[in-house]
């Protein structure tokens, strides 16, 4: 049985920089990391650029798992913020999570981001102009990587910690035991001993973080789930805003419910992807660093946040069942033009063959009103003539829906304010804790970690 001082379980954005972090602090630590998926380089999801509409559930996807976690397969935004991405500044306190943000933001410029903008909310006109609409603007800077320019970062980590801790990959952890003051880690291949345990699990870890917990009899908290879809219109109806800002986080209270609304994940001059989670197919966006992958959309999530009480909890199943309803009825994503959908219409391939923009995602037209329930499409659809004040263009009869989008969050996993469990030596970090759902929070809270663990081999 192979000993080492830390495994890290996960190589995701938390588990990436607590790796690194740990080669950086130069302490004789024997770490290892363990991950389902693969390097980066051979992460390729094999429908990519092929005209399939639904995916082939692959044994291992590519998109969600290997070197980089989900965000490595991301358009690489870090956003540079306390004020959404998660609640790790809870545990380290405001100033040091920016402070450590911002250690990952110079560590990504070092390795490869040089030439990446940052980009800010502060000194611009828009906030003013969107308070008018009762539209509220978020405060961030914004570090935007593009997916081609975030792998290359994310090799170069690779080749700068790959000789100084073991790495695992295609190696899949079934289970972490405590043995004394050691634990355990059996994989699908071998079995390890070591004195710390991180799970760095990520989102696509959920399940197995629950299953973690509950065999140690941790305690954990149901988080939200949001549901919604992802728009798609011409890039010059956003790019006054997306010029300045590039990420613009806008929240919107319903005036007929009174729900929350928020735009996600900006993309300019993008593209609408598919992303695989737990077998489950939803929809999600890329932009890229190199102009000449640019399109002549732009693409971003609207959500609806969803919080349930007794008795029902299981807020991902909630998401989950709205998910595979789209499934079953489009054979993947569904998409509409907003058109069809404010008309009650099904917008048929007709319908979708004349519409003037032209999509980014090989999708099936459908009726949205079928899947997501009235009123998160209320919601939506009230937010689209919202932001339609101050971008006008957004509630044209053909800008594009796909869903449905959802965000799965983790159950909040208990940990002190070192990350550290009720059980001494296994801590959590990253989206897979529940305290993280950004790649800036998710990365710091690993630096954060590794600190933290290596002040034990003083």
């Amino acid at each position: 049985m192979t000993q080492y001082d830390v495994i890290i379980i996960g190589a995701g954005a938390s588990g990436v920089f607590m790796a690194y972090e740990f080669t950086k602090l130069g302490k004789d630590i024997k770490v290892c990391m363990i991950d389902r998926g693969g390097p980066i380089e051979s992460r390729v999801c094999p429908i990519d650029g092929k005209k399939i509409k639904s995916c082939i559930h692959c044994r291992t996807c590519a998109v969600m798992n290997g070197f980089g976690g989900a965000g490595g397969m991301s358009d690489g935004k870090y956003n540079i913020t306390n004020s959404f991405g998660g609640d790790l500044y809870t545990h380290t306190g405001k100033k040091e999570a920016t402070e450590l943000m911002e250690y990952v933001d110079k560590v990504n410029l070092e390795m490869g981001g040089a030439d990446a903008k940052l980009y800010s909310t502060v000194s611009t006109d828009l906030k003013a102009e969107a308070l008018k609409y009762d539209l509220h603007l978020l405060d961030a800077k914004v570090r935007h990587l593009g997916t081609d320019r975030n792998r290359t970062i994310l090799k170069n980590i690779y080749e700068s910690i790959k000789d100084s801790i073991d790495i695992h990959f295609h190696e899949e952890v079934l289970r972490v035991e405590k043995d004394g003051d050691r634990f355990i880690v059996t994989t699908d291949r071998d079995t390890y001993s070591c004195r710390q345990a991180a799970a760095a699990a990520g989102r696509s870890g959920s399940k197995w973080m629950s299953e973690l917990c509950g065999s140690f009899g941790i305690e954990t908290r149901s988080n939200r789930v949001d549901i919604g879809v992802r728009v798609e219109l011409p890039a010059a109806v956003f790019e006054h805003i997306t010029s300045k800002v590039y990420e613009s986080k806008i929240v919107f209270r319903t005036k007929k419910y009174g729900d929350l609304v928020r735009t996600f994940c900006m993309n300019p001059y993008g593209e609408v992807v598919n992303e695989n989670t737990n077998g489950i197919i939803t929809v999600n966006g890329h932009s890229y660093a190199d102009p000449a992958l640019h399109t002549e959309n732009t693409n971003f999530a609207l959500l609806v946040s969803n919080t349930f009480s007794e008795p029902f909890r299981d807020s991902n199943l909630y998401g989950e069942s709205i998910a595979r309803l789209s499934n079953m009825l489009g054979g993947g994503v569904l998409v509409q033009r907003f058109g069809d959908l404010v008309q009650g219409r099904r917008t048929n391939e007709h319908r979708f063959s004349q519409c003037f923009l032209t999509p980014t995602l090989k999708a099936t037209p459908g009726d949205l009103s079928l899947v997501i329930p009235k009123r998160q499409l209320d919601d939506i659809v009230e937010m689209i003539y919202a932001l339609d004040k101050i971008a006008p263009g957004t509630a044209n009869g053909d800008t594009l829906l796909y869903g449905v989008e959802v965000k799965f969050y983790n159950s909040r996993v208990t940990v002190d304010n070192n990350l550290e469990t009720p059980v001494k030596g296994l801590y959590t970090l990253g989206d897979g804790s529940g305290v993280t759902h950004s790649l800036s929070q998710a990365s710091a809270s690993g630096v954060y970690a590794a600190r933290t663990i290596a002040e034990l081999y003083d």
